[in-house]
């Protein structure tokens, strides 16, 4: 399967990107992706998550391959340096960014974009204190911050911060700090290989987790990371769906994330990771894409596709059948069963939202009934809310019982 699919889905986001950015050297914004704020002017703070575009761009910039109007190019280079001096200079005093709402202090944008601000630097041999007075100021209100519900890929996504602020700048501050946070990301894998996002299971942002743990191994191997990563591997491979895409609404955040990279670097010594990727590829190949063009996420899936190609493995394992028969997963609460050329993918968890596919075809995709009152004051209530249900496994019979719940 051709990595060329990589680095043009990725690619063909990087004009977007540059709509996002103010470019005009002399304004006040210079450098700043959110473009509600320095153009529409429709909010007064601007989302330090867009921040995290640099790295797409320096990627672009350091990657030769067929198609890339952008390898090499000093002007996008001085645009995404612009970038990070905009995420220092519009970050709180004590390092901190807000997201969506003024004053949050959210974590997962801060660690989105320290992360690409300090690869965007590395990958641009870029030479600046200002920037470095920044990745030390974000790289310790991380240690240091707590955030609220469980979201294991912002904690393993603060281990890699760490680990490359430590290496950047020099300094041992943060082991402490990121040996704890590792610790906590082994501590929230289920026993059947997944990690927790809010309410349960997300193979979207699961594959993140994996990604970032496979990045975390590279620099600093460990056999309990990998044991870790050998657990979610074998559980993620399950969820690539019979046409090349993956995940939906039965999943604990309804996304259909996937990041790549993770499962390239992975594959040198678990090369069944590869097999998940190249039926990814087959997806992407056929036109079965994902759109991620929000504003605000844009950004997560292009540096990692960039990423995925430039660490490709030419040595891919033969393709290998697809398993029969079902598989449940009861703490997930999810459930796969393939028979004969048809596969299914249920949340027992929310009501029975399920994915039902023949042959390479979806042929429904279901997340359950609604209902609207009459009356003065309309309301909406849905079956598709995640709840412990009343749930009977049979061999050709799956009946879920529940409640229903206000939207």
């Amino acid at each position: 399967m051709s990595k060329e699919h990589f680095a043009r889905e990725a690619l063909a986001q990087i004009p977007k990107i540059l709509t996002l950015q103010d470019r005009n050297a002399h304004s006040p914004t210079y450098g700043c992706f959110d473009r509600n704020f320095w153009h529409y002017k429709i909010i007064d703070f601007p989302s330090g998550m867009a921040q995290e575009f640099v790295w797409p761009l320096a990627l672009a910039v350091r990657t030769d391959c067929p198609g890339n109007p952008y390898f090499g190019s000093e002007v996008v280079k001085e645009w995404a340096a612009a970038g990070i001096l905009f995420a220092a200079r519009a970050a709180h005093p004590d390092g901190s960014c807000d997201d969506y709402f003024p004053y949050e202090k959210a974590g997962g944008a801060a660690a989105f974009s320290l992360l690409a601000c300090m690869e965007a630097y590395r990958l641009l041999d870029l030479h600046d204190e200002e920037m470095l007075a920044f990745f030390r100021k974000r790289a310790n209100w991380l240690a240091h911050h707590n955030e609220s519900g469980r979201l294991t890929n912002h904690q393993a996504l603060i281990v890699v911060c760490l680990d490359r602020a430590s290496e950047l700048l020099r300094t041992d501050d943060w082991k402490n700090a990121r040996d704890g946070r590792l610790a906590r990301v082994l501590e929230w894998q289920n026993p059947e290989g997944w990690f927790q996002e809010y309410e349960g299971c997300d193979p979207g942002y699961h594959t993140l987790t994996v990604s970032l743990l496979a990045q975390i191994h590279h620099h600093t191997p460990s056999d309990a990371v990998e044991a870790a990563l050998r657990k979610a591997i074998v559980f993620v491979a399950r969820f690539v769906h019979p046409d090349g895409s993956f995940g939906g609404e039965y999943t604990s955040r309804n996304t259909y994330n996937f990041f790549p990279h993770g499962f390239e670097i992975a594959g040198r010594w678990m090369p069944e990771a590869l097999t998940i990727n190249d039926r990814f590829l087959a997806g992407l190949a056929s036109g079965k894409a994902p759109c991620y063009a929000d504003d605000h996420i844009l950004g997560h899936h292009t540096w990692s596709y960039l990423l995925a190609y430039r660490q490709f493995v030419d040595e891919r394992p033969p393709a290998s059948d697809r398993p029969q028969g079902r598989t449940h997963f009861p703490n997930a609460r999810l459930l796969i069963d393939r028979r004969a050329d048809t596969e299914l993918f249920l949340a027992l968890n929310k009501g029975g939202v399920f994915k039902f596919f023949r042959g390479e075809k979806l042929v429904a995709s279901d997340t359950q009934f609604s209902i609207k009152t009459a009356g003065k004051r309309s309301r909406t209530a849905v079956a598709h809310l995640i709840d412990d249900y009343d749930v009977s496994l049979g061999q050709d019979e799956i009946v879920i019982r529940g409640r229903l719940g206000w939207a």
